[in-house]
């Protein structure tokens, strides 16, 4: 994970620009570098990922022409050849590097060409501007806001703006910035033609494709490890990686020490698949202890992506202080499209696909937020092989009437399509609890429990009534807007809103986001 920034005014003070960039500087620790294009400033602080040397370092240059990016570009050799045989020269391994040949040839029709999970700031010498563009997805993070004066500033995280911009909000992803507009260049959510292939050609066409996004994702010059929860999703992506594989791939599992839910799991599937295991136990008080500072580097009062964020940001953090693992593989994506336990409840195929599209549009927010800012802060790159376009693409593109849950078992497609030796079949089939339940129940326990002894029920209905934009609904979710306002005042519209099931369905009409208070928990998480 690499961290990027830019300020698109020749009047920008390098020194309150260094000041708001130099916030973020754990997600580039390897070396730094700001250049004046004359028009304004860029920044870019490293995490040396793919081209190891120093000649990957950023901003790349080109004909007085700049580029900052934090991305993986998959498959980027076939533009490299390509590029050099319309006489572009390189100077390293790093994929980025092919950005501004790219741009030259294809201007901003390069967005649409690229299989990426990229956010990068350009600027062109030709014309003066200024152009920013980020992945369909937002899997990497770009902000931005404007000066006083009128200026837009971009960058990888808010806290790089605070101070700098009166109101700040998530760049849209699918999109470029240019002219003062942002332009859709692709909106991964919408389906262009529905796709009718039979229950076998569907399956396998989702195991072809997630193992190729699996595979692309393995290719790094730094150690790469993997987030093992012990549900299927992680597990599927051990599995296949652990099949490319040449070596054990190692996995790291965490959970509470009074009643983690998925050790064991996350156990049976390192011991099945020969991976190399880590297991990292955390008590009540590590968990209160890591709260304040999880939702600072957050930046969201969302009680879901806290609650789930505490785990992560802490096995990470174990990863960073104990190995040289510097890629991180994980599961995310897969509930949203293949579905929640909640989605068990729409009322029809329709509805389920209309709720997909939504969660999809508004990931960035939320799951993928979590993943990017747990990892990166530890100084670790966060890689979604679940966010692959073309598998995300087909699994939008399937049918509904077969995504739904007419099996009698959540996410069936998926699980059908590695029916096998990929997994133990009670792993295969295992429904799974909420990551943040999964931890231990009493991680969520304890913190409503601590939350509960802060308020009283007056002075939470007082408190909570000075938020007209997502009012607090409990008193843990007060307290998490609390200090969310402590270190984003004003800002809370950088977050749509909470992550909670489709209250207008019957049965998901509730007041907390854990699916234990789902009438069809039933067995998961036992």
């Amino acid at each position: 994970m690499c961290s990027i920034m830019g300020y698109c005014s020749p009047d920008a003070v390098y020194r309150d620009f260094k000041k708001g960039f130099d916030r973020t500087i754990s997600r580039g620790p390897d070396s730094s570098r700001i250049v004046d294009t004359g028009k304004g400033l860029l920044g870019f602080h490293r995490l040396a990922i793919m081209g190891l040397q120093p000649e990957g370092m950023q901003p790349f240059a080109l004909d007085g022409s700049y580029v900052v990016c934090n991305g993986e570009i998959y498959g980027f050799e076939s533009f490299k050849k390509e590029l050099q045989d319309k006489g572009y020269h390189f100077q390293s391994g790093s994929d980025c590097e092919i950005l501004l040949p790219l741009y030259q040839e294809y201007g901003t029709d390069m967005f649409r060409m690229l299989d990426a999970e990229f956010a990068l700031i350009l600027f062109d010498h030709k014309t003066g501007q200024f152009i920013a563009a980020r992945d369909p997805i937002g899997i990497r993070p770009l902000y931005y806001g404007y000066d006083e004066a009128g200026a837009i500033l971009f960058a990888s995280e808010p806290k790089n703006l605070m101070g700098l911009c009166r109101r700040i909000m998530p760049f849209p992803p699918g999109h470029y910035y240019q002219d003062g507009k942002f332009i859709c260049y692709r909106d991964i959510a919408a389906v262009e033609q529905v796709c009718y292939d039979d229950l076998d050609t569907v399956c396998r066409n989702i195991r072809e494709k997630l193992t190729a996004g699996i595979q692309k994702r393995l290719v790094a010059d730094a150690k790469v490890g993997f987030l093992l929860s012990g549900g299927l999703d992680s597990s599927l992506v051990c599995a296949v990686a652990q099949r490319c594989s040449e070596q054990p791939i190692r996995t790291f599992a965490i959970g509470m020490s009074e009643d983690a839910i998925d050790l064991k799991y996350a156990r049976q599937v390192a011991d099945y698949i020969g991976s190399q295991h880590t297991e990292v136990y955390i008590t009540a008080q590590d968990v209160l202890d890591a709260l304040d500072p999880v939702i600072q580097l957050l930046g969201t009062y969302d009680i879901t992506t806290i609650r789930a964020s505490i785990g992560m940001y802490l096995v990470c953090k174990a990863i960073h202080e104990t190995t040289d693992i510097r890629v991180l593989l994980t599961g995310e994506i897969s509930d949203e499209l293949f579905g929640y336990k909640y989605t068990d409840f729409a009322p029809s195929p329709e509805a389920f696909q209309q709720e997909a599209e939504k969660r999809l549009r508004e990931l960035h927010m939320y799951d993928v937020l979590r993943a990017d800012r747990c990892i990166s802060v530890n100084s670790l790159e966060a890689r979604v092989p679940f966010g692959d376009l073309d598998f995300v693409q087909y699994v939008m593109s399937i049918d509904p009437a077969k995504k739904v849950n007419i099996y009698g078992k959540g996410k069936y497609l998926l699980r059908r399509a590695f029916t096998g030796d990929y997994l133990p079949r009670d792993i295969l089939y295992r429904e799974k609890a909420a990551f943040s339940d999964a931890v231990g129940h009493s991680l969520v326990d304890d913190l409503k429990r601590y939350a509960d002894g802060l308020y009283s029920q007056e002075e939470f209905q007082c408190r909570a009534q000075a938020y007209t934009h997502a009012r607090p609904f409990t008193k843990e979710s007060l307290l998490y807007r609390e200090i969310f306002e402590k270190y984003y005042p004003g800002q809370s519209q950088m977050i749509t809103d909470f992550w909670m099931p489709n209250k207008s369905w019957a049965g998901c009409n509730v007041d907390d986001p854990s699916a234990r208070v789902l009438a069809n928990y039933g067995a998961s998480g036992i």
